[in-house]
């Protein structure tokens, strides 16, 4: 079982609903490790859980909230409700550079990148349709926080679309920087004990699904489910809070900043 096994948000007759770590993959993959069913047959009923079905996706390295499926049925009217656009994805996304402006539409075509099918690119030629909205939650200097709303469901699309304008998740080693992020980047006065290596506050990738919103004819109360931030990405954010220049006035409405803490809906 994953050391830290896997939080169930909700879960009825048909899915359930859950907060997926970092570096768990959803199938099979070629490093062996143990893939998202393989964690919860620890923690649900073996014969529910090998009846899994996906619904949607997430990278490996990103985090946050995901739907299975118990049946075929709920499979299918969920893969509808997707494919109608009418569940609302919200992530947060830890990028690095300028931000130009409080929000934005980014639409540029997505294709398996030629050279190496394992990234996305942009490519207006037979490139399928990609576009994701993004507003600015927080700035915190050479750090800020976005909430990111993708409105298709391309493979990589926010990391290669954020990147597209010059803000690249904070930590992405396919599309950025895989230098992890230190206290000393933003705390002026931070000083190391003799003997001492400062350790990372975070160093995995800095995207996380926090929000989903399912349509009301779904029938699900409530239909806005939220996956928490791990701690290291908690505790990230609550340092970039405290030592930029403007303090807690870096987040555009104060109150984001303790609803994310809470788990509440932005």
């Amino acid at each position: 079982m994953h050391k830290t096994g896997v939080e169930i948000i909700y879960q009825d007759d048909g899915i359930i609903v859950i907060n997926k770590p970092a570096g768990v993959s959803v199938t099979k993959d070629r490093s062996g490790k143990e893939q998202l069913t393989d964690i919860l047959a620890g923690q649900i009923d073996k014969q529910v859980c090998s009846q899994l079905r996906l619904i949607h996706r997430l990278d490996k390295d990103t985090s946050g909230v995901m739907i299975l499926a118990k049946n075929i049925e709920a499979q299918k009217r969920f893969t509808s409700y997707f494919e109608k656009r009418e569940i609302k994805k919200t992530y947060l996304a830890l990028v690095s550079g300028i931000v130009r402006g409080r929000e934005g539409t980014i639409d540029a075509p997505l294709l398996p990148d030629p050279k190496n099918p394992q990234l996305m690119r942009i490519t207006s030629k037979k490139g399928k349709e990609a576009v994701t909205d993004w507003r600015l939650l927080a700035d915190f200097g050479l750090l800020s926080l976005l909430a990111v709303t993708p409105l298709t469901g391309r493979t990589h699309q926010i990391r290669v679309h954020l990147a597209s304008i010059g803000l690249p998740v904070a930590i992405d080693p396919l599309y950025g920087s895989s230098r992890p992020i230190l206290l000393s980047d933003f705390k002026s006065d931070y000083r190391l004990g003799i003997g001492q290596i400062e350790r990372p506050l975070i160093e995995r990738l800095t995207l996380h699904a926090y929000q989903l919103v399912i349509p009301a004819e779904a029938g699900i109360q409530p239909n806005c489910f939220i996956a928490q931030l791990d701690k290291k990405f908690t505790a990230t954010l609550k340092m970039l809070t405290k030592y930029n220049r403007l303090g807690p006035a870096a987040f555009i409405n104060p109150d984001d900043f303790s609803k994310i803490l809470n788990g509440d809906a932005l």
